[in-house]
């Protein structure tokens, strides 16, 4: 199989190493200074390029406000028979693209970083395949995603979506919250410190990224959850009532899988 990667990014120099070995990749990028230093996989330098290798697959790994333009843009060069896969975080537009491009498709999120993954060791992380897809293009990450022990789940765009909203506006809300907060600090313990580092991480991701998953219809009830829960907080810092944290802390533990102190 022929796979061209679009996007030489964190993601898209993942999937070249992890598929150079066992395929014929190429890789593409507008910046063509991330090129140089990959190996076994043939360097596009023009769109051109890509007609002539002929993929059987192309990947689509560059930043989501740009995945369905750039899909536009590639369209001419492919032939056909050409499976498109995208490993977007946020599915919005995409099955109305695919529906329109009338191809066939493989939609998948790889749900370990980069930011915070490593994807040196991804025993136990996690990866969702769109039900949607095409039956070869799933199968193909599948078997990826077997090979590496990533646990991978079955879920509709729009059943993603929801996912998403959950796993990643909560954390995403609550890391802003704390950013918001901030104030330098000259003896940080060691909790500051990681959730510092959290920030930090997060607030390295593409912007358009963040918004995208902050204004999905889902995201909203989430995000008021967070308020609701520090409405709450709030409430019990004015009464000062040990009794009711010590409830409060054993709902949280049950919350998050441990045992009451």
């Amino acid at each position: 199989m022929r796979i061209a990667i679009i996007g030489a990014g964190n993601m898209g120099s993942w999937l070249v190493e992890s598929l150079c070995l066992d395929y014929e990749v190429g890789i593409y990028d507008a910046d063509r200074s991330k090129l140089k230093y990959f190996f076994n996989s043939r360097k596009f330098i023009y769109l051109e390029e890509i007609h002539d290798f002929a993929p059987d697959m192309l990947v689509n790994a560059v930043n989501l406000e740009r995945t369905i333009p750039v899909f536009r843009e590639l369209l001419p060069y492919l032939r056909d028979t050409c499976i498109l896969a995208d490993i977007t975080s946020v599915k919005k537009g995409l099955a109305d693209f695919y529906k329109e491009a009338g191809r066939r498709f493989v939609s998948t999120h790889p749900m370990f970083g980069p930011t915070f993954g490593d994807v040196r060791n991804l025993r136990d992380e996690n990866a969702i395949i769109i039900k949607e897809s095409d039956r070869e293009g799933a199968e193909f990450f599948r078997k990826l995603y077997s090979e590496l022990n990533i646990r991978v789940h079955d879920y509709s765009f729009d059943e993603h979506d929801q996912t998403i909203a959950y796993s990643l506006s909560l954390p995403f809300s609550s890391s802003l919250v704390f950013a918001s907060c901030m104030k330098e600090q000259d003896a940080p313990g060691t909790t500051f410190r990681k959730h510092n580092e959290i920030a930090k991480g997060l607030l390295s991701e593409d912007d358009y990224l963040l918004s995208e998953i902050l204004m999905s219809p889902y995201s909203l009830e989430q995000v008021e959850k967070v308020r609701d829960q520090l409405i709450h907080l709030i409430d019990l810092i004015k009464k000062g009532d040990t009794g009711s944290f010590n409830a409060l802390f054993d709902e949280l533990r049950r919350n998050i899988g441990m045992r009451s102190a």
